[in-house]
């Protein structure tokens, strides 16, 4: 079976994902006009007016830290490493590529979910994909399928992949037993999870910026210690990014591609652009200024810290360390830890697997979040339902700490494809959409006035968005 799943990753991450990826990222760069190229210098701006409390749901920001809680896990640290370990120092290039044009998709996917929300019975807007798949295509079919796919994912198997992470870093720093950390990481995410979206929400808003902080001012401490050796290592992930290196042994095709897929698949596993988990967050918050394409703006930040700031922390700490052995067992999590400790000291590892812990527990709670969105889509929403998704959840982080999990990384990477094929077809069915989105907001911004979605402005699309999500704001 492994073999199987190995040969499906081969075929889908090989050649489909790449093009996928590269296309739609292309494609929403142009259609948006370049957006995240005129929109990097003022993501200052962006996250000031990311907090501005708005009724009816979550601030943009902590819409954001709630889908960086769930971008932000052992992806981070042991993906990177996994790339690094698949496709060379090279990856670490081809991953920041991901992040640039992902930039532009998850402004796409996030200012859809964001026009296509709706209020669910408690007032809280919520949306997403299924939604706009719903709305926008009139294919609830498509939604369907989708949030099977993510219950799928973000219910049962991602949380495996996190909590074995955790649970093996710390057995390697402190010789806990695997079982008791799924258990007590089990029995706290139940905890939080039961709280409800706006109380996961607020520890997010908290707990996600003091992690991201942490650990890029453990690897600049680490870089300042070893100063002279950084040009060297930026130079390496070029070179081996374009296998100039190896050009004279007669590798370059095979180096290219390599570095070029594990860099694709690891970066999207990061900061999951594209695969249609964002939205979920992105459509709860009450955006301000109220226009779809604010949120998508907010959201573009996500991928930036995400890939270029906390995966960057991490590639440099493994390459600055130079080449270690390793097993197949330690070549993810493992791998980070050994680094630090040869860089800095003994006190690496245990920190390490401090620093996983609380990625991977926010993670956990995020991916609840997400599931729990796509059971109000499907109608399922019922108590029995949410407590039979939590049970599900723990029963998968108690799981995931004490098996070993070659099976379960192919399952997560064949189900993260099937989510993002899907996602991906509909936004680029709706691209028309939203070039339109972002052309009314850079509209706005070079009038010099704060942009108002006004839907009366497209008959079309007023007939689609819920009533009640858009009707009651200012016209401009």
């Amino acid at each position: 079976m492994p073999d199987f799943f190995y040969f499906i990753n081969e075929v889908l991450w090989g050649s489909v994902m790449i093009y996928l990826l590269l296309g739609a990222g292309i494609w929403f760069t142009l259609r948006s006009g370049f957006i995240q190229f005129r929109y990097i210098r003022k993501f200052g701006k962006s996250l000031k007016n990311s907090v501005t409390p708005q009724p009816g749901g979550l601030t943009s920001f902590q819409a954001l830290c709630t889908s960086l809680a769930a971008r932000v896990g052992s992806g981070n640290l042991a993906g990177v490493a996994l790339a690094i370990g698949a496709g060379g120092p090279g990856a670490v290039f081809w991953m920041w590529v991901t992040a640039i044009i992902g930039m532009a998709t998850s402004f796409a996917e996030c200012s859809l979910a964001q026009l296509y929300k709706e209020r669910d019975k408690t007032g809280q807007f919520r949306g997403g994909p299924a939604w706009y798949m719903a709305r926008g295509l009139g294919m609830r079919w498509m939604g369907v399928l989708f949030s099977l796919f993510l219950l799928l994912a973000y219910g049962l198997i991602f949380n495996t992949v996190q909590a074995n992470s955790v649970s093996h870093a710390l057995h390697y720093a402190f010789a806990i037993p695997e079982w008791l950390t799924g258990s007590g990481l089990a029995l706290v995410a139940l905890l939080v999870m039961i709280t409800g979206i706006k109380r996961v929400a607020r520890l997010m808003q908290w707990l996600v910026p003091i992690m991201a902080v942490v650990w890029v001012t453990a690897s600049i401490i680490v870089m300042l210690m070893h100063p002279g050796e950084i040009p060297t290592v930026i130079a390496t992930i070029f070179k081996c990014a374009f296998g100039w290196r190896e050009a004279t042994a007669g590798a370059l095709g095979y180096t290219i591609s390599q570095a070029l897929t594990a860099g694709f698949h690891r970066g999207m596993f990061c900061n999951e652009a594209g695969m249609g988990s964002t939205p979920n967050a992105a459509a709860a918050a009450a955006s301000w200024p109220p226009h779809p394409a604010a949120q998508g703006i907010v959201q573009m930040i996500g991928v930036f810290t995400d890939t270029i700031i906390i995966c960057s922390a991490s590639a440099m700490i493994i390459l600055l360390a130079g080449p270690m052995p390793h097993d197949e067992h330690s070549a993810g999590v493992q791998l980070i830890q050994q680094a630090l400790t040869t860089l800095s000291g003994a006190w690496g590892a245990e920190f390490v697997s401090l620093v996983v812990l609380l990625f991977a527990f926010s993670s956990i709670v995020a991916n609840y979040i997400y599931a729990e969105n796509n059971l109000i889509f499907l109608r399922l929403d019922s108590r029995a339902t949410r407590w039979m998704l939590r049970a599900s959840i723990a029963l998968m982080v108690l799981m995931g700490s004490v098996m070993s999990l070659p099976l379960v990384w192919q399952l997560a990477d064949v189900i993260m494809a099937l989510m993002a094929i899907t996602n991906l077809t509909a936004i680029l069915l709706l691209s028309p959409v939203v070039t339109l989105i972002a052309r009314d907001y850079l509209r706005q911004r070079k009038l010099g006035v704060p942009p108002v979605f006004d839907a009366t402005r497209y008959p079309e699309i007023e007939s689609q968005i819920a009533p009640g999500s858009w009707d009651d704001l200012p016209r401009q």
